[in-house]
């Protein structure tokens, strides 16, 4: 892997990662790492601010919330002025797709809420990362829906990729899948063991290792 994408994590009151620290870790490798900022949308304006703050002064390309920190679907008020802010700046917004980790809930990281959102802001680029488990043919149906929405693997090692997200990823979805860590939970290396197994045609492993990505969040 020569280029990633590192996240600030905000959460409500609770500040994981800022946005400030990622920029201290590109800084440190600007030729490896791409800033993704986040926000608190509990505050629309200085929400709004601060998303231009990290494209316009910090460069970063994309902006990242995650639904079940808040315990808010996709679809709340609160993220719209979110969504409006990246279509205004012409970056991507990513999110979390499917079940979580921790204990709260996953009901609003179904991938059906994608479709609300997607239909609301045709110009807006969606990545929906961790695959969407277990929901995964419902965020393939999205995918296939609509032209403005993608989906990431971060989160899950080949093995664990469910058999419906390789054949999306061998046929209409070739374009549509983004090939992600989760790192430090799981390392690059690790993310792809059995790579080879899926036997995907050289075209098809071009655009999901990298040429997707590059092409999302203009790289």
């Amino acid at each position: 892997v020569s280029k990633a994408l590192i996240s600030a994590w905000v959460a409500p009151r609770n500040i994981m990662i800022s946005n400030d620290e990622v920029f201290g870790f590109v800084n440190q490798f600007p030729d490896r790492l791409v800033g993704v900022g986040s926000v608190d949308i509990s505050r629309p304006m200085q929400a709004i601010a601060e998303i231009k703050r990290c494209v316009n002064e910090l460069g970063f390309k994309a902006i990242r919330v995650l639904p079940w920190l808040w315990e808010l679907p996709p679809t709340d008020r609160l993220f719209y002025p979110i969504y409006a802010t990246c279509c205004e700046l012409g970056i991507p917004f990513c999110t979390q797709i499917g079940h979580t980790g921790p204990l709260m809930s996953s009901e609003v990281g179904r991938p059906i809420y994608i479709d609300r959102v997607a239909i609301d802001f045709p110009d807006l680029v969606i990545v929906g990362g961790h695959i969407g488990y277990p929901w995964t043919e419902e965020a393939i149906a999205v995918a296939t829906k609509h032209r403005n929405f993608y989906i990431d693997t971060s989160a899950y090692t080949i093995k664990r990729y469910p058999p419906e997200i390789i054949r999306y990823l061998k046929t209409n979805g070739k374009k549509k899948v983004l090939f992600g860590s989760n790192y430090p939970m799981i390392t690059p290396k690790y993310a792809l063991e059995d790579f080879e197994a899926m036997a995907l045609e050289p075209e098809t492993q071009a655009l999901f290792l990298s040429g997707n990505a590059k092409r999302v969040f203009n790289l």
